[in-house]
């Protein structure tokens, strides 16, 4: 953490306060020291700031002029005598942050908006108004359609109509293999509620879904992938819960593994979501959807242990915080994939054909099969709307599928 007594003896601090940067160099020190960063991150961010503002006068350029394309010109500058670092970046992306929010600086000037945005923002706000979606799936469509408007060469609303049959399957032949099936099956999925939209506003004349493919499910995918209990349990005391980092971990994985949490649900918790009264939770989950959960002796001890002595002070009010300034919440599932992936790892846990998040859910669902739980309590734990996505963990129980066998005409081969 930056302290006083730093402060007064920084030589670069010193520098800062004679130069162009000066007067305005109070707003930056605060804003370092309310987001917690630490000693080393506040002084190599201080010294950028510091080797920038010596740039700004021996250029002749004004406090007034410093806007994204001057911080660019400055760190092409700077890159010819030095490796570029993207910490250096961030540095002074904070410091236009901090400037502009004091006013001293002008705001950032807007690049020409693309024309495809227009497109894109209709399509938002349908899948927001008519269908419900929460901004997090919106975001999720919006991510195969950028890419898809701009191969099809398709600008504005008017450019529609002059999309084909052709030039939908070319496209889907071209980008199937970008990434595995499971983002192959997606891409097609958004592309035809995409397509039926625009056939249901009229602006195309034909259904063009039927020029969209089945993408094949691969073998290994047609059953869920899970860990034993020993795995799990191998990854959980992997954490290491005597640092701050590990505790929170430890957490996470806790309401990923007995509880079946999604990634995305585990990130967006709150501080307010926790009922210690009651021993109870709120989840958000798929569909803007919130549940009531019950809250574990061991996941609540977990997550008090956390908040007593590992979460950071911050403003936010997310449950959990990232491990190094500035402290706020995961923007979103990729975080806790990441611990999860992390984690798996860690455990030297193998022969399993997934290590992200959604394998302790699968898990779960397996253990609990196998213990004699039905299919209708695991998919009511799991929140599952349809019973045909519980019923996929019937396939993982051997034993009982192997009673239901029939004997081979003629016994034994």
């Amino acid at each position: 953490m930056i302290t006083d007594d730093y402060l007064a003896r920084s030589r670069v601090v010193r520098g800062l306060r004679d130069g162009p940067l000066g007067e305005h160099l109070h707003l930056y020190v605060d804003h370092l020291q309310r987001a917690g960063y630490s000693l080393e991150i506040g002084h190599r961010s201080l010294s950028v700031v510091q080797d920038f503002a010596y740039w700004l006068g021996a250029t002749g350029a004004d406090l007034g002029d410093v806007q994204e394309v001057l911080v660019a010109q400055y760190l092409a500058e700077r890159a010819r005598h030095r490796p570029p670092r993207t910490p250096d970046a961030r540095a002074l992306g904070r410091l236009l942050s901090v400037l502009r929010e004091a006013k001293v600086i002008a705001p950032r000037q807007l690049a020409a908006r693309d024309p495809r945005e227009d497109v894109l923002e209709a399509y938002g706000l349908h899948l927001e108004r008519r269908r419900g979606l929460a901004p997090m799936s919106i975001a999720s469509h919006l991510w195969f359609i950028r890419p898809f408007l701009k191969a099809v060469g398709i600008a504005t609303h008017a450019d529609v109509a002059r999309l084909s049959g052709r030039n939908v399957a070319a496209y889907i032949e071209r980008h199937a293999g970008d990434r595995g099936a499971t983002t192959a099956r997606i891409m097609c999925t958004r592309l035809r509620v995409f397509l039926r939209y625009l056939h249901g506003e009229g602006l195309l004349d034909a259904d063009l879904t039927v020029s969209i493919p089945s993408i094949r499910r691969p073998p290994e995918a047609r059953l869920p992938s899970f860990m034993s209990p020993e795995q799990v349990r191998r990854v959980l005391d992997s954490c290491d819960r005597s640092a701050a980092a590990g505790r929170r971990d430890y957490a996470i994985l806790l309401l990923l593994a007995r509880l079946g949490l999604r990634a995305n649900e585990v990130a967006t918790l709150s501080l307010d979501d926790v009922d210690w009264r009651a021993g109870q939770f709120t989840v958000r989950g798929k569909g803007r959807k919130t549940a009531t959960m019950p809250l574990p002796p061991d996941v609540g001890a977990a997550i008090a242990s956390y908040l007593q002595d590992g979460r950071p002070r911050s403003d936010s009010r997310r449950l959990f915080l990232l491990s190094v300034a500035p402290y706020a919440g995961f923007k979103g599932a990729s975080g806790v994939q990441t611990v999860a992936r992390s984690a798996i790892r860690r455990a030297g846990v193998t022969g399993v054909a997934r290590r992200g998040s959604h394998i302790f859910r699968h898990s779960l669902a397996t253990g609990l099969l196998r213990s004699g739980a039905s299919l209708t309590e695991i998919g009511q734990l799991l929140r599952h709307e349809q019973q045909d996505t519980t019923r996929i963990y019937a396939k993982v129980d051997l034993d009982s599928l192997r009673a239901l066998g029939l004997a081979w005409p003629g016994g034994a081969q």
